[in-house]
């Protein structure tokens, strides 16, 4: 069977012409493919090349040549580099190979094609003339069959045996091209092949230096080379200097008389309370320790071992409980001292009356000096103890010290409250508000001041002349301008988006202020974005709404000055002082937090960034909104926010917001929700073992935040309502504030 036998018709013909079209197709693919394998094989090697030069073990410099995680990493990159060599010459050898042997295969293929073509035509021409004579002459049966007529039929079964030869070598030719496009593949296989030796050999080197790490000895060399010695706690003496100006003090002693015995025991009583909270929250943390470790183990059991990597979130929080849990226990253990010192002395007084204090009633007379140094210069005992209580209080961070004051008719220009230094004239028009507005600026590109005046409506401009007494009048310069010149800067107590946060003094009336500052490298849109939360607190006026003194725009860097809260971030204060707080206290601190939130709803501000890190909390832990770097102003309360999601804080923010952009006093509901649980937690992360995309998938599939331990069941159903998917489900600002003010005043 055969082309000869078969296909010696028209029909056939046209089968053959199909198919080799259908081949040349086929073999003109392959090329363009074995083209791109070579392409990205060679793109592929280049980045692997790219990389190892990047680091060649350069991310592991400082960790120390005893890491064997950092020895492990400088092999992969190294081994990496001969990765690239071999797929290199693989796509060469790949390009000089079965690439460069196709190419000629389509080349034989189509003269292969021509040949056949012309040949049959010439054939086909042959035989279709001879037919034709071969008829006519057939055409007289009567006559005598001459010798021509046995000749033209002869010529026509030889140009019949002509089509069989020529099909005949057109098959012999194909199955020669098959057997060479089939060894062109096994070619192109054999070079391709990722599981040839050089490249296993390559893997197994990467694979024995990840098996070499051993993550129990892993700082060994660590240790050796930077350990020392536990230091010694220093030894804490009592200042006996207290003492020597009194009597009946003893070091180390609980002096109980008829002043003191009033003060132990509410001490005591408060102490019993105190160490029965912590007992309870010792119990709480204990069970959630327990209960973590029971979960943790048994998703250990169920756990593929590389897929135990997802299990380190648990295991951090594990940790993290059991620290909290150490830390209930030294609260404890000291309160339970406190309470036996306290309790050991009441019982020692017994039923019977305290002892006077002859000293301190005898100071009640007033004495002469002349008579004190005839007494040996003796001090009352109280007016002492004061004097060195008196320094045991000081504020969490050093503040610069006062400064003499300078009358305003005496300051620099640079240091007047209406100059504005170089700003543009676009920020001149928001700044001119009320008719007679003025300001002074220096002129962009030229060395001149300008008068900028708010005038009818429209900001008008005038080049300040040297001329003196021109008689002009100015009625009014923005209050929110400061010079650099006007604050003394301490130190830095924290760091911001745009850069470091300072304490500091107005140099005017020695008032305490925190400092923005935006660093001098940030492009002129992000200061622009700086200088929009000051824009906003520029309008605000509420106890519960961090307040804004002023703005430094006349040189760089430029500071936003407010209102020095020196008690920080609602978040580290929960972290820090949360064990030792009531319930009653955290539900008037979120009523704070609402009642600004209310405040900022009907001025239709959008906060987009609510959260506990982003409140500040007094002294007397009366709760701030801070930080509207985020914040929008919308005439109808809602902004649609463009751009990815780099910034935004997944965990705090509304679905909408999330899939739409789509921000309001709605939204913000939903981040006053999370709030309220890092309240009640105690400060603890949401969402702890979930990445961001893993949070809003499991929002979208309704899944919420648990009720925290200390959480009353009231606001937790609050919860549960700021949380409803849909915006207009959710409570307004002005109603959680009347639902938390209920809530505080019946709970005990």
């Amino acid at each position: 069977m055969g082309f000869s036998s078969e296909l010696c018709n028209p029909q056939g013909h046209g089968a053959v012409q199909q198919m080799q079209e259908a081949e040349l197709r086929l073999l003109e693919g392959m090329r363009k493919w074995m083209a791109q394998r070579v392409k990205s094989d060679r793109e592929y090697a280049g980045l692997l090349h790219h990389m190892s030069l990047q680091d060649s073990g350069g991310q592991s410099r400082g960790i120390g040549p005893h890491s064997l995680i950092s020895q492990s990493w400088t092999e992969l990159t190294s081994q990496t580099e001969g990765l690239s060599r071999v797929l290199r010459q693989h796509a060469e050898d790949l390009n000089s190979g079965p690439l460069s042997k196709l190419s000629l295969l389509i080349r034989e293929r189509q003269q292969l094609r021509k040949t056949y073509n012309e040949q049959w035509q010439q054939l086909q021409q042959e035989f279709t003339k001879v037919g034709g004579l071969l008829s006519s002459l057939l055409s007289n049966r009567d006559k005598i069959l001459s010798s021509t007529i046995i000749h033209l039929w002869k010529k026509k079964r030889k140009s019949a045996s002509k089509a069989e030869s020529l099909l005949q070598v057109i098959d012999v030719m194909e199955k020669n091209k098959k057997m060479g496009m089939k060894e062109t593949l096994q070619e192109y296989l054999e070079i391709s092949s990722l599981v040839q030796d050089e490249v296993v050999t390559i893997h197994r080197e990467m694979a024995a230096a990840v098996a070499r790490i051993q993550p129990e000895a892993e700082y060994q060399g660590f240790l050796q080379q930077y350990g020392s010695a536990p230091d010694i706690p220093p030894c804490v003496t009592f200042d006996e200097s207290l003492l020597e100006e009194t009597e009946l003090l003893e070091p180390g002693e609980l002096q109980l008389n008829e002043l003191t015995v009033e003060s132990v025991q509410h001490t005591l009583t408060s102490v019993t309370d105190d160490l029965a909270a912590a007992t309870q929250t010792v119990l709480s943390r204990q069970e959630a320790v327990t209960q973590l470790q029971r979960e943790l183990w048994n998703e250990e059991q169920t756990t593929h071992p590389r897929e135990r990597v997802q299990l380190l979130g648990k295991k951090q929080a594990l940790q993290e409980a059991l620290q909290g849990l150490q830390v209930a226990l030294c609260r404890q253990a000291k309160l339970q001292a406190q309470q036996e010192l306290l309790q050991a002395k009441l019982e020692w007084l017994g039923p019977g009356e305290p002892q006077p204090v002859l000293l301190l009633q005898d100071d009640r007379h007033s004495t002469s000096s002349s008579e004190q140094e005839r007494e040996g210069g003796r001090t009352p005992t109280l007016e002492i103890l004061k004097s060195h209580i008196s320094g045991i209080f000081r504020p969490k961070f050093s503040l610069p010290p006062p400064l003499q004051l300078v009358p305003e008719v005496q300051k620099p220009l640079h240091e007047q409250v209406w100059y504005h230094g170089a700003i543009p004239r676009t920020e001149v028009a928001e700044l001119l508000t009320h008719s007679g507005d003025f300001l002074v600026r220096e002129s962009q590109g030229k060395q001149e001041y300008v008068l900028s005046v708010l005038w009818d409506g429209q900001p008008r401009h005038f080049i300040i002349q040297s001329a003196d007494n021109l008689g002009i009048i100015l009625n009014r310069a923005d209050k929110w301008a400061l010079s650099h010149e006007d604050l003394v800067l301490g130190e830095q107590i924290g760091r911001g988006n745009f850069g470091e946060v300072f304490s500091g003094r107005l140099r005017a009336d020695n008032t305490l202020v925190a400092v923005k500052s935006c660093r001098e490298t940030l492009p002129p849109d992000l200061k622009a974005k700086f200088l929009q939360e000051a824009r906003i607190l520029k309008q605000y006026s509420h106890p519960n709404i961090v307040r804004l003194i002023g703005v430094c725009t006349q040189k760089q860097p430029i500071y936003i000055v407010m209102e020095l809260v020196q008690g920080g971030d609602f978040l580290t204060f929960l972290r820090t002082e949360g064990a030792r707080l009531r319930v009653k206290t955290l539900l008037q601190m979120v009523g704070d937090a609402a009642a600004g939130m209310e405040y900022l709803e009907s001025k239709c501000c959008i906060h987009r960034d609510l959260a506990a890190r982003n409140c500040l909390v007094t002294e007397k832990n009366v709760l701030k909104i801070s930080d509207f770097g985020m914040s929008r102003e919308e005439a109808d309360g809602i902004y649609a926010a463009s751009g990815g999601l780099r910034q935004v804080p997944v965990k705090w923010t509304a679905p909408e917001a999330l899939n739409y952009g789509r921000y309001s006093s709605e939204s913000d509901v939903w981040s006053f929700g999370i709030l309220l649980w890092e309240t009640f937690s105690l400060g603890a992360s949401p969402y702890p073992n979930l990445s961001n995309q893993q949070t809003r998938e499991f929002v979208e599939k309704g899944g919420r935040l648990p009720c925290p331990e200390l959480c009353p069941d009231a606001v937790f159903r609050l919860m549960e309502q700021c949380w409803a998917y849909e915006p207009g489900q959710r409570p307004t600002f002005s109603v959680i504030y009347q639902e938390l003010q209920s809530i505080r005043k019946r709970h005990r």
